[in-house]
């Protein structure tokens, strides 16, 4: 009995240091990963010839909303926030359905070329034409300044595409064989059976390709930076940060328009550029985490 008790008390002892321990590792873990952000925040409602002294860390020391005045005072920033959410809510969905659609032909064993195809998806990620080859190639394909260059050449996401594969060919293929029997074509079985249980993949899948094109900027550059109307947020807040950088009058114009001198410098607008294009793409992760969790459990279950 005695030794019942001892074995209990230590296990008891241990389990307690491992939580604790545990605990104070995830702390310290979260810390890490949040004060970068909350530097940023900190840094952005700061005054820009304050912050200049240093020493701010979590919190402001002297509030002020003039950087964000300054970054929405140019004319085009709401109007390329509208251009920037319809290209990544579009593209987002055009991109996961058509790369789910991939990956469910592929995944069938029936289709003979699958292993060609997958092996072709596989080499361009590796193996592109180069940055002239496409600018022809859009130039040749009529997309330039339109809106459509930001979906139509990312359409399919051979990573994505592979994701969603290997989820697909963990179902069970009674299902596919009973909706077949009961007179079900490939679309439909597609659309009713299979875009439904792979939804959990499907959330992962879109978040990545809506962070993707949130923050693309470089296509714009490439394919559309003459068309004001179709300027992105990142594109118009890189063209604010490379002001700022180089020192220009835009600064010092808005500066002397309000009757100050130096009420921005690069590093709070760096700092308030961070949080206006974080924020975003920030508040749409609770609305799927559910489903990387939900993704996780049938994982663990399939295994």
């Amino acid at each position: 009995m005695l030794k019942t008790n001892s074995a209990r008390y230590s296990s008891s002892i241990g389990d307690k240091i491992f939580d604790v321990c545990n605990y104070s590792f995830m702390i310290v873990l979260i810390i890490i990963t949040l004060y970068p952000f909350i530097n940023m925040f900190a840094l952005s409602f700061n005054d820009a010839n304050d912050s200049i002294r240093g020493d701010i860390y979590f919190w402001p020391r002297e509030w002020t909303i003039r950087n964000y005045e300054y970054v929405f005072n140019e004319s085009n920033v709401f109007f390329a926030t509208f251009i920037s959410a319809a290209r990544t809510i579009v593209g987002t969905i055009v991109s996961v359905f058509c790369t789910a659609m991939l990956a469910f032909a592929i995944s069938r064993p029936e289709y003979k070329l699958k292993k060609f195809v997958s092996i072709t998806f596989i080499f361009t990620m590796y193996f592109s034409g180069g940055l002239i080859p496409s600018y022809l190639l859009i130039k040749e394909l009529g997309m330039l300044n339109s809106f459509w260059v930001y979906i139509i050449p990312g359409i399919i996401g051979v990573f994505n595409m592979i994701v969603i594969r290997s989820f697909i060919e963990g179902l069970p293929e009674g299902i596919m064989e009973s909706a077949k029997m009961d007179g079900a074509g490939d679309l439909t079985t597609f659309v009713r059976i299979v875009l439904p249980l792979t939804v959990p993949a499907l959330a992962t899948v879109s978040l990545f390709v809506a962070v993707y094109q949130w923050n693309s900027w470089f296509d714009v550059f490439l394919y559309n930076s003459s068309r004001h109307n179709l300027s992105t947020l990142q594109y118009e807040l890189m063209k604010i940060l490379s002001t700022s950088n180089t020192g220009a009058s835009a600064a010092d114009q808005y500066a002397n328009a309000q009757g100050n001198v130096q009420m921005v410098t690069p590093t709070s607008i760096r700092a308030t550029m961070t949080i206006v294009a974080s924020v975003p793409i920030i508040m749409v992760y609770p609305f799927l985490q559910k489903y990387f969790v939900k993704g996780m459990v049938v994982g663990g279950v399939k295994g």
